[in-house]
């Protein structure tokens, strides 16, 4: 009797092993991740504005079919916060992050937090400063950032984290070689602010992403993978320019081993790829392949 207990047992056994290799090997593996670049990345779903603004199940196939498991909002789409969480979540797709306009975070900080917390979000950003000029001045940067450490206060109550995304225009250097990011950077409380570097909003105004990234370690916590088209000339200032030009990875202007392995090591936690042109859907899976591929 014993020895027929130990072998149903080692049957048993048996079953629940082939059963957990077989579950293992349905899984399947991180789309943009290699053996240098460790990720996560996910998508931006600006990049799928057209789409969605003109139907939402349908452009939420497309961001899947992609094999990517994490997305950053920038908008409702006519929809209620948990109604598009829903369908986001039903796909395998999760809200990490979303973007809100910049009054928002100055008149609104609670509908914030509450509109955050129906997508599940664990980050709230803004992506454009409201400022005056082509360039951004060190009294705007000054009074943003007092903007975004009381939003952070209000977030940081509900468990989200405020982030700022840069833009281009915060670049300018002053005489003594401080730009306006600096002060974004130095006037915001780490504990309740963190950054977005958006790579090719770095690299038009003339910067050097890597450079960025090791200036404030720990703050860049999300970045969008973005690549600018060779032969466009850098130096814009104004934050504006040819979605058109953005490009697959690796096929622009941007030094990819540099910026990648630097924001590995200095704290970057998620990465959105955000490609706003006309050939998005071909051009992101080229951009996963090549992540997938880098090395340095």
């Amino acid at each position: 009797m014993k020895i027929s207990l130990l072998r149903q047992a080692g049957l048993a056994l048996g079953t629940a092993s082939l059963v957990f290799l077989l579950g293992c090997s349905s899984v399947a593996p991180s789309v943009g991740t290699g053996r240098h670049f460790k990720g996560p990345v996910g998508l931006q779903l600006y990049s799928l504005r057209g789409q969605f603004t003109q139907n939402v199940p349908a452009a939420i196939q497309t961001a899947k079919g992609f094999g990517i498991h994490e997305v950053e909002l920038a908008g409702l789409y006519n929809l209620k916060a948990d109604t598009l969480r829903d369908l986001l979540v039903t796909a395998g797709l999760q809200p990490i992050s979303g973007h809100f306009p910049y009054d928002r975070f100055k008149n609104d900080p609670e509908g914030i937090a509450a509109e955050a917390k129906a997508l599940g979000l664990k980050y709230a950003g803004c992506a454009w400063i409201n400022h005056a000029g082509g360039s951004m001045t060190a009294d705007e940067a000054r009074a943003a950032a007092e903007v975004f450490n009381k939003a952070g206060t209000v977030l940081a109550r509900h468990g989200i984290k405020c982030f700022y995304h840069c833009h281009g225009f915060e670049f300018v250097a002053d005489a003594a070689g401080v730009a306006p990011m600096d002060l974004l950077m130095r006037h915001t409380h780490p504990a309740d602010v963190c950054f977005e570097m958006d790579v090719v909003w770095v690299i038009h105004p003339g910067q050097n992403p890597a450079t960025w990234l090791k200036k404030y370690p720990g703050r860049w916590e999300l970045m969008h993978l973005k690549d600018l088209r060779r032969g466009v000339a850098t130096g814009n200032q104004t934050g504006k320019g040819d979605p058109n030009d953005d490009v697959a990875l690796g096929t622009g202007q941007v030094d990819w081993p540099s910026v990648l392995s630097t924001a590995q090591k200095t704290g970057v936690k998620h990465y959105f790829i955000e490609d706003e042109s006309a050939s998005v859907v071909t051009q992101v899976p080229q951009t996963l392949k090549y992540l997938e591929t880098v090395s340095w």
